[in-house]
């Protein structure tokens, strides 16, 4: 089946600016508030704040720079180990490297594609000493916190939770941002609102937020002059990307329901391919769908081979593979993604523990084996792939994507 390609090219996910950004931006200018100082910032941390519950906000320049100071704030040292989800982003676990320490991966679980509490529970029967984990929300999809944090609280451990992508996304009625003693969310160009840049460090501990201000301002002591007593950061957000952010905020649930009607639709779409959706526990979350993703049922997976920059694949009739799909879509001017790679899989952490449910997952030649899991971000890799996911997409152009995806598959 032939297609036209698409005259204006379908994101995976950009931003979508309201007009009210502009207003908090003109006032920044207007002031004279450039800098990291402003009511721009006071507003937007105020409003992160009341929307997730947690009692301390503070604005800094981007998620990762949270994610820094939240390891940090973890007490975090030089050849610590550090308990991180698997199938992430690489700023994930970046932060955990800043500090010097040393990044365990956990396995994922097909559930929610977030961390596995049964591979975390084994990681502590291997590294009983580890006092901290960083578990991320992976597309917006909460993780299974009831027994993250009941396996947490049995070692003593603190929660760092990277809600980057799932700003909005409730389990059982609490917001995402606020499991960890520590939480992050970014503001990033094509997260669910935007600032261009920007993230916040979420906590209920005032000392932790304070430390947090401090150091995110190059950790200015309180005298008349410049004194510095330890190491600071340029991380504060700025006034001018604060006011984007504010702007932002009064979108939230409208643009979370844009994107779960994107969802349901390829979902409904894609009901007589065999493929799935990104999965979550419908009974007791509810993500912001973030990003939409398939799932290749593994009986109709063509032959496919990636190396660490390139792919191939083999067409075969009533099969596909995400390379084919994705290559399909980029020549109707579509944007998808391939599912982020494992970080036990990059080249620079493949000298890292990576642990399954069973044990150490290193030196499995298998991604899976039937009903055991083994090395679930693995296969989740090999056979996802990220749509379409803009919620400027009109019904119309989504259809279209659809049946692009459908046409992979005859």
């Amino acid at each position: 089946m032939k297609f036209n390609a698409f005259e204006n090219k379908i994101w995976l996910s950009s931003p979508t600016m309201h007009g009210e950004e502009i207003k908090y931006v003109n006032e920044a200018y207007e002031t004279n508030w450039m800098s990291t100082v402003g009511e721009n910032i006071n507003e937007v941390e105020r409003l992160a704040a009341e929307k997730t519950g947690c009692k301390y906000a503070v604005a800094l320049s981007c998620g990762t720079g949270a994610l820094h100071l939240a390891v940090k704030l973890a007490g975090v040292k030089e050849s610590d180990r550090v308990f991180c989800t698997d199938m992430t982003f690489a700023a994930t676990v970046n932060p955990i490297l800043y500090e010097k320490a040393v990044p365990i991966f956990i396995d994922t679980e097909y559930d929610t594609w977030n961390m596995d509490p049964a591979a975390l529970r084994k990681a502590f029967e291997m590294y009983p000493d580890t006092k901290v984990i960083v578990v991320a929300n992976l597309y917006g999809t909460p993780a299974k916190f009831d027994e993250l944090c009941a396996i947490a609280e049995e070692h003593g451990a603190v929660i760092i939770e990277d809600a980057a992508e799932s700003l909005g996304a409730t389990y059982k009625g609490r917001q995402t941002g606020t499991f960890g003693t520590y939480n992050a969310i970014s503001f990033n160009g094509n997260k669910i609102i935007t600032g261009s840049s920007g993230g916040m460090l979420l906590t209920d501990d005032k000392e932790a937020a304070n430390k947090a201000r401090k150091w995110s301002t190059q950790s200015r002591e309180n005298a008349p002059w410049y004194q510095h007593e330890e190491v600071g950061y340029n991380y504060r957000m700025s006034n001018v990307i604060a006011g984007v952010v504010r702007g932002q905020f009064p979108h939230l649930e409208e643009h979370i329901a844009q994107k779960k009607a994107i969802y349901e639709r390829y979902k409904e779409g894609f009901k007589n391919l065999p493929v799935s959706m990104n999965p979550y526990q419908a009974e007791i979350s509810e993500p912001n769908f973030w990003l939409s993703c398939m799932l290749i049922d593994e009986n109709a997976m063509c032959k496919q081979v990636r190396s660490d920059s390139d792919t191939c694949y083999i067409s075969e009739h009533g099969k596909s593979c995400p390379s084919e799909i994705l290559e399909t879509l980029a020549k109707y001017n579509a944007e998808g993604r391939p599912i982020w790679k494992p970080m036990h899989l990059q080249p620079m952490y493949r000298s890292n523990p990576f642990v399954t449910r069973e044990g150490n997952g290193r030196g499995r030649t298998n991604a899976y084996i039937e009903g055991k899991g083994i090395d679930v971000g693995m296969d989740i890799f090999s056979r996802g792939l990220c749509l379409p996911s803009d919620n400027k997409m009109t019904a119309e152009e989504q259809n279209k994507i659809i049946d692009i995806v459908c046409s992979c598959f005859e």
